[in-house]
């Protein structure tokens, strides 16, 4: 007994021994040796750990479910399946190309910006909350790839999940409604083999478009510790850029909203493609992805971590 704390003689004979055994060798770098930075935090493990997580089960399952719930708002409410002309909802059940394109069209406001925003806003922000990212950090996993592992594996989620809707939406589309031409508002018909490249063309660029959403929410993501924080502001700006799209008093100015180009994907839809406001939407997306994603790196790499 010594100070009022009992000290076992041989847990501590056990504790030396054991520390004898560890490694005390530095490497060139300075860091002890057989340590290796890339062999941390590991995409594999980081993918296993982020799809046994709830809300990405939840998620990925309403995706799946919902050209389901689309057929049977059609089925229950009056439609005509040999209708050949009207908008986007009038045409869904011409063809399986046609069903594709409205659940794509439907969810774009909203549910297509919330998977992303959903994925990359919470990545960093939920370590942060469960004050975790501390303990990451101190493995140590270099703050760079914890940033790098956790986007890539964010966005592996969110294509996996922009490419699942319109593919169940295809295989549900033809099930009920068979294979057929791809029937634009313009009344364009476009075969089913050209619509089915149209489709995978619209499902590649709202993943690219929608990288300025991953780029914001990830900027969030490592500048709060709130993960509802950083999806709700990255879903919030999106929305306020589409309502502010609908000002026509901004005139040109709205050109510069990164939601101005997010359903330019309709022009594939047609037999005389315009591609002006195609490349406008991807370099507007590029730019807005870029910058946001710098400005993540740098607010996290010098950012202090306390949880």
């Amino acid at each position: 007994m010594h100070g009022g704390v009992h000290t076992d003689p041989a847990a501590l004979t056990e504790l030396t021994d054991v520390a004898s055994h560890e490694p005390a060798e530095v490497g060139p770098d300075g860091a002890v040796a057989g340590y290796r930075a890339d062999r941390t935090l590991r995409l594999g493990v980081e993918l296993k750990r982020q799809l046994r997580r709830r809300r990405t089960q939840l998620l990925l399952g309403f995706v799946a479910v919902l050209p389901f719930i689309l057929v049977l708002a059609f089925e229950l409410g009056q439609s005509s399946p040999n209708r050949r002309s009207g908008g986007f909802v009038d045409l869904a059940t011409a063809s399986a190309p046609n069903f594709v394109v409205l659940a794509l069209f439907v969810s774009g406001t909203f549910l297509l910006p919330m998977i992303v925003a959903l994925f990359f806003g919470d990545t960093i922000a939920s370590e942060s909350s469960w004050s975790s990212l501390k303990y990451l950090l101190a493995i140590p996993v270099p703050r760079h790839r914890v940033l790098r592992q956790k986007a890539i594996v964010s966005g592996i989620l969110s294509v996996a999940a922009l490419v699942l809707l319109p593919l169940v939406s295809l295989v549900v589309g033809l099930i009920w409604y068979g294979a057929g031409d791809a029937i634009s508002p313009t009344g364009d018909a476009v075969p089913f083999g050209k619509s089915l490249v149209a489709i995978g063309l619209s499902t590649v660029y709202i993943i690219v478009q929608l990288a300025w959403v991953a780029g914001l929410a990830l900027l969030l993501s490592v500048s709060t510790d709130a993960p509802l924080g950083a999806v709700g502001g990255a879903v919030l700006v999106a929305i306020l850029s589409q309502i502010l799209d609908q000002i026509t008093a901004l005139a040109g100015l709205r050109n510069y909203l990164p939601t101005h180009y997010s359903f330019s994907w309709i022009d594939l839809i047609s037999t005389d493609i315009d591609w002006t406001n195609i490349a406008s939407g991807l370099f507007s997306a590029a730019v807005y992805g870029t910058v946001f994603l710098l400005l993540a790196g740098r607010r996290f790499a010098t950012k202090d971590i306390t949880s």
